[in-house]
Formats: C-alpha cells, sequence, structure tokens
C-alpha cells in the first residue's frame, strides 16, 4: 500500500529537463528555507500552507499554483496538523528560457526572472493537474508527455510575458567572487576566516552583507549547494555514501539529515524513485 506522507517522484531520463514530485499527506512534510537551480511550478491539491518567498509570506491552499524563479530563497510549509498535499514540477532553466526565445517572449535567450508568485485562476490549476496525470501516468506515450509539457508550459510563459521581476541587487564583485569560491570548494571545509581574508570584510559584515544579495548566510549557502549536487549526483545513479562523500558531508547520516531538512524527503526516497522509474522505462511503460 502507499504511503501517502512518503514523497514520489517521477523522472523520465529522455525527459532530462523536467522532474515531478507528489505527496499525497504532507503534514510531516517541511521545509528548511532553501532554493533550487531550476524554475519550479507547484499545484496545491489538497489543504493549506504557508509559503514564504524571498521575504514575502503567503497562506495558499488547494487550488492555487506556486511558482519559483531559479536560486530564488523558499520554503512550503502546512499550516498545523492539516492535510497538504501538492504537485511540484522541477524545469530545467536553460530548457525552459530556450522555449521562451524560441516563442519570442525574450529577446535573448538569458534567462528573465517572472514576478508572479501565485496563480488561483481554476483554468491554469485544472491544466497543471491534467499535465501531471499524463507525466504519472505509466500507459502514456512519450511523445504524449513531451507534449503536453510543452503545450502547458508555452501557454503559461505567454500568459505571464508581461510579469517580469525587476532585477535582483548585484552583489558586489568580491561577494560574488565568494560565492564562487563556495561552489568551487564545496566538497572541503571552508572556514570563516578564509572568506573574510579573501574579501577584507569583517566577519559580522560579511555574514549581513551576503545574506543580503544571495538569501543565505554563506554556510546556508554553502549546505544548499552541497544538496543540490547530492540530487544530481543521485539522479547519476551514485550510491548514497558515494554521493555524501564527493559533495562534502562528513558523512552518510549527516547528507541523509541534511538532505531531509531542505528537501523533506531522504536520499533513499529519491534515488528509489528514480531507480524504479528507469526500470519502467526499461520496460517500455
Amino acid at each position: 500500500m502507499n504511503n501517502p506522507g512518503k514523497p514520489m517522484f517521477w523522472r523520465d531520463a529522455r525527459m532530462p529537463y523536467v522532474e515531478l514530485r507528489r505527496v499525497g499527506d504532507g503534514r510531516k512534510v517541511c521545509y528548511a528555507p532553501h532554493s533550487h537551480s531550476q524554475w519550479s511550478l507547484g499545484a496545491i491539491t489538497e489543504g493549506n500552507s504557508t509559503f514564504f518567498y524571498r521575504g514575502d509570506r503567503f497562506e495558499v491552499g488547494a487550488g492555487t499554483l506556486v511558482m519559483m524563479n531559479p536560486n530564488w530563497v523558499h520554503a512550503c510549509n502546512p499550516l498545523g496538523n492539516q492535510p497538504w498535499g501538492y504537485l511540484m514540477l522541477y524545469i530545467d532553466t536553460d530548457w525552459l528560457t530556450n522555449l521562451r526565445y524560441e516563442a519570442g517572449l525574450l529577446d535573448t535567450a538569458c534567462w528573465q526572472d517572472i514576478s508572479t508568485a501565485i496563480i488561483s485562476d481554476p483554468e491554469w490549476y485544472a491544466g497543471y493537474c491534467r499535465m501531471a496525470e499524463c507525466l504519472l501516468d505509466p500507459n502514456s506515450e512519450l511523445l504524449e508527455k513531451q507534449t503536453v509539457v510543452v503545450e502547458y508550459l508555452s501557454a503559461l510563459m505567454c500568459e505571464l510575458a508581461d510579469q517580469v521581476a525587476a532585477p535582483l541587487p548585484k552583489a558586489p564583485d568580491k561577494l560574488q567572487t565568494l560565492a564562487d569560491y563556495l561552489e568551487e570548494h564545496s566538497a572541503v571545509e571552508v572556514s570563516l576566516d578564509t572568506l573574510c581574508e579573501r574579501s577584507g570584510y569583517s566577519p559580522g559584515h560579511l555574514i549581513r552583507a551576503f545574506k543580503h544579495y544571495f538569501g543565505f548566510t554563506p554556510h546556508a549557502y554553502l549546505i544548499n549547494y552541497r544538496v543540490q549536487r547530492g540530487q544530481q549526483e543521485l539522479k547519476c545513479g551514485k550510491p548514497i555514501a558515494e554521493a555524501a562523500f564527493s559533495t562534502g558531508f562528513a558523512d552518510q547520516p549527516h547528507f541523509q539529515r541534511t538532505f531531509k531538512r531542505l528537501l523533506a524527503a531522504t536520499p533513499k526516497q529519491y534515488r528509489e524513485s528514480l531507480l524504479n522509474q528507469q526500470i519502467n522505462t526499461a520496460e517500455g511503460k
């Protein structure tokens, strides 16, 4: 019997630009603030939740769509112990950028953030659910799944074409260099002293300034990036212990705890869904 509280991930190696997550009962599914490299689009299918999104707070309920720009810090959690279900679609940013550009919605093939955070229109919600149902249906053919994703997202991007988010403040060069340094050295231990020496900032000033521009302290930024890398390692089929080591976690339990805190799923749950989907694809389902 399926556990409605257990997250389920759908992927298909033939459609690497999209991933779908489904949770039937998310009362115990809680997220710490985090971000994704993908553009994300979710549907609340049951209950109510609180949606924190780059400094704003929304209360959203069943029938609502929520969307998150790449690298924007967010968290969505249930209200009290009320039932809460949702679907979340993660779309590769480069793929979606190209879709918008080829549709004439962007002047250049460069990602442009979208200002809209919530859609309450029942037609867009219903269309999303039909798309998700098609992706989750093992009897749907590849061409059908590809078509429904392109049709829905093309129409939605047209609908949101004039909803351009104001450019975020550009981080000073010193801070951007530190962010790049953290990513390049994410698999090893990094000290605050080292970051201060490289930037010339005092510890307090560095932490405040970094959080202002990136939405995370340097440490939280590093952990979030490690988890993102861990997801990619697991998608490539790497064992959990190897993924933990290669992404800079002290051991597998530390990786598991941190992964679950940010993504509300264990590495095993995330990887199991991938393995099951690979089996289904290989069997031609």
